[in-house]
């Protein structure tokens, strides 16, 4: 089943207390779109980049099935850049850079090829320009997901609004979880934010696993415990590409397929940490996946 994902495709420069990095590659879109790859082929890319975008990683993307008919390319121009660094939790972490460069001009448009694909994972983006994408599609999908963020909702909370009524899935965090919703508790704001318009609701909590819920429905998933964790940038992107590369190779979007989604999806999250950037994404194989699909399984069964 065909997928598009929207999102950034950019340079991040990361710091973490067990190393550093100079430029790498990153993006919201980049992340999802690797993670993706491992299970269908057929994934259509709406982002945009500069000129400073290495061509040997749109070759080594194309060659994973992923389609570049929507990715504008502004030669002269340079990429979305990122710098941070994180604190010893790794899961705080203080932004010292970012520069827009084209990301302040993206106009994201649909192509014709792109019309018809069964499944939509709309990145972390601007809020209005999720819209732009989903208002561009001539035959809805038959599942919609989007991530979002603390910032849109503080400053395009309305916008944010707007867009949340035309999804099927949301993904935050618990914090965003918590601002989005104002209820402490993740039941209620899981249940308050489903009122506003998604089925789904996937609350992330990072090395704690995450929860998914649809009606009176709750399920939750673990979060390996590694022994290595090198960078956690991109494992949202990277769950949520698992997540949505899954239910597209299945083409099934019941609960208790999600359910193996998620499991999916934090397996991916779990490889991405492990090195710096869509290094390690790049390495992996079938073998693998299945090997840490089996640890979860292992990690949560047990027999009363």
């Amino acid at each position: 089943m065909s997928l598009i994902i929207a999102g950034t495709m950019a340079f991040d420069a990361i710091e973490t207390p067990f190393g550093k990095t100079d430029k790498i590659i990153g993006g919201s879109a980049t992340y999802a779109a690797w993670s993706a790859s491992h299970f269908t082929n057929s994934i259509q890319q709406i982002s945009i980049i500069g000129g400073d975008f290495p061509t040997e990683e749109i070759d080594a993307l194309k060659a994973k099935g992923v389609a570049f008919d929507g990715v504008e390319i502004v030669q002269d121009e340079k990429s979305f850049f990122w710098s941070g660094k994180y604190h010893m939790d790794m899961n705080t972490r203080d932004t010292l850079i970012t520069d827009l460069n084209v990301l302040a001009k993206f106009n994201p448009q649909v192509p014709n090829s792109y019309q018809g694909s069964e499944f939509l994972m709309l990145g972390n983006l601007m809020p209005s320009l999720q819209k732009q994408i989903i208002t561009q599609l001539t035959t809805r999908p038959k599942l919609i997901i989007m991530d979002t963020m603390n910032f849109w909702m503080d400053i395009a909370m309305d916008d944010l609004l707007e867009t949340i009524k035309l999804v099927d899935v949301i993904m935050v965090n618990d914090g965003e979880a918590r601002q989005l919703s104002g209820e402490y508790s993740l039941v209620k704001a899981a249940q308050k934010i489903m009122s506003m318009g998604p089925k789904y609701v996937i609350i992330k909590k990072g090395e704690h696993g995450a929860l998914l819920f649809h009606g009176s429905q709750i399920f939750s998933a673990p979060a390996l415990p590694l022994e290595d964790v090198y960078d956690p940038t991109g494992a949202g992107d990277t769950f949520a590409g698992g997540f949505i590369g899954h239910l597209a190779k299945t083409n099934d979007i019941s609960f208790e397929n999600m359910k193996s989604a998620i499991i999916i999806g934090s397996a991916m999250a779990s490889f991405v940490v492990e090195k710096f950037g869509t290094e390690r994404l790049k390495e992996i194989n079938d073998k693998e996946i299945q090997d840490r699909l089996n640890q979860f399984v292992k990690l949560v069964n047990f027999n009363i």
